[in-house]
């Protein structure tokens, strides 16, 4: 590739107001060439690790329906504690994980919290009581925390701000496949119940927990730790990548780098809580619907397990499809906050329609309608605080506190769906409606503000704030720049 073809000078896209310096433009073929290869060479990897995540972290409900509760000797809401107690250590690790990351390095952390987590998911089959079992959910949760934190930030370093939510969108797609494909592989699995003396769900955790083993290894190998290191990138394509990060506005080399000062920023900017607080609610759905889909259809109507099982499928496929789909729209159009607040309204109608007094086939329904909410009010809010955060620290911290704050929600939405609340569980439906309808809220208040501001900025009402710093000063500020365009 001819380096002359890919460099020339022409004004910045993404600056408002002032602009002190060109920027390089780019070969867009190159360019498309160089996105395919990265999502070649790093979207399935994560999609597989997520995917084997996600599995081990949820098929404790496929397993209470081939006897874990029979043999653990379980009592009243001993389950529902083993199902939230995971969520204890998994948000303590989340942040740490993040800060950690490119300290120990992207492929040599995430190889071994994916081994560890195989490892841990694989011996939870022996456990033989109550007490073992939370000692195996609380070491799960420890090492799988960092995973979707990490990975969202690892793509930051090689995507822009346009091809984030898609990516990010893969990895909720590998949830959905391991919703959907968890209660094939259960149902399979289910037959070898008395193998070796040992019961189904021993079987199900044991076999599901040992891919994570063998992808956690070969990440070591596969996972380069950044673009400049990326051993299957020409010197060109790194070029490239560099270029594509300095069209960005903020994402400046110093930017890139983790600076403490930019850690305490993100402790303090308010509109980070306000996602974290949205993300707790879209987050409620998200745990309380994928552990316990199958018990929720199961109640509907009098199915064989392995026909609820079947019933599961359509509702996630129908769920990732969805997110494809608007993942795509938003990053061409740059508009999160719009497809957040329209596809939780979906998920909201859905609820009603699972607490209504209505037919087998109408809560059914219901069912598909939350699942089309699912992953986009989950997802987009994630690729969302991220596209707005160009500053490394700020950014990876953000991102940290969201997922923990978000997945906190863990800990409480096993409780919404105890026995003792079916088969309608009504209570847990009304509960997660009404915090998914909190979260719409949020987002539509964010996507307001943030445009306003975006508005401000572009009649030139924020530049007196920074008529005494220099230009270099002025891109080293990050989202606070008065030229940086916040997405909406």
């Amino acid at each position: 590739m001819d380096e002359e073809n890919i460099i020339q000078r022409i004004p910045s896209r993404d600056s408002i107001g002032k602009q002190a310096a060109d920027v390089p433009e780019i070969d867009y073929a190159a360019e498309k060439k160089l996105v395919r290869k990265l999502d070649i060479r790093i979207i399935p990897l994560f999609m597989l690790l997520y995917l084997f995540s996600f599995l081990d972290r949820v098929n404790i409900g496929n397993a209470r329906l081939y006897g874990l509760e029979e043999d653990l000797g379980l009592e009243e809401n001993q389950y529902q504690i083993a199902v939230s107690i995971l969520f204890v250590t998994y948000l303590l690790s989340e942040v740490p994980s993040n800060l950690v990351l490119k300290k120990f390095t992207p492929s040599r952390w995430i190889s071994f919290i994916a081994t560890s987590w195989g490892i841990i998911a694989t011996l939870t089959g022996i456990t033989q009581n109550f007490a073992g079992l939370i000692v195996c959910r609380l070491l799960l949760g420890l090492v799988e925390g960092g995973l979707f934190p990490g990975a969202t930030v690892y793509l930051t370093l090689f995507y822009t701000k346009r091809e984030l939510a898609l990516r990010v969108g893969y990895l909720f797609i590998s949830a959905a496949i391991a919703g959907a494909v968890g209660g094939l592989l259960a149902y399979g699995i289910g037959f070898m119940d008395g193998v070796a003396g040992q019961s189904g769900w021993r079987w199900i955790l044991i076999i599901e927990g040992l891919p994570s083993v063998v992808v956690g290894i070969a990440t070591w190998f596969l996972l380069a730790d950044s673009p400049d290191t990326a051993f299957y990138l020409s010197s060109e394509e790194k070029q490239l990548i560099q270029i594509r990060r300095a069209r960005q506005l903020g994402q400046t080399a110093s930017a890139q780098e983790f600076h403490k000062a930019d850690v305490y920023a993100a402790f303090r900017d308010w509109k980070v809580y306000a996602f974290c607080i949205g993300q707790f609610g879209t987050d409620t759905m998200l745990y309380g619907y994928s552990t316990f889909l199958p018990t929720i259809i199961k109640g509907l109507g009098t199915w064989t397990t392995a026909e609820t099982q079947a019933l599961t499928i359509p509702c996630y496929t129908l769920g990732a499809l969805s997110y494809v789909v608007m993942a795509r729209l938003s990053d061409i159009q740059q508009r999160r906050g719009l497809y957040t607040v329209i596809f939780g309204a979906i998920s909201v109608i859905g609820y009603g329609i699972l607490i209504s007094n209505a037919s087998t086939g109408v809560h059914y329904l219901g069912c598909f309608l939350v699942a089309m909410g699912l992953y986009v009010t989950t997802g987009l809010p994630l690729a969302w605080l991220a596209n707005n955060q160009p500053r490394y620290g700020k950014r990876t911290t953000a991102t940290g506190l969201q997922l923990t704050i978000g997945n906190s929600s863990g800990i409480m939405a096993p409780f919404l769906y105890p026995d003792s609340e079916g088969p309608r569980f009504i209570k847990g439906h009304a509960v997660t409606l009404a915090m998914v309808g909190m979260a719409n809220v949020i987002f539509a208040f964010m996507s307001w503000y943030l445009s306003r501001q975006n508005d401000r900025r572009k009649r030139g009402e924020e530049d007196a704030k920074f008529a005494n710093k220099a230009e270099d000063e002025i891109a080293e500020l990050g989202d606070k720049s008065p030229r940086f365009v916040y997405t909406t």
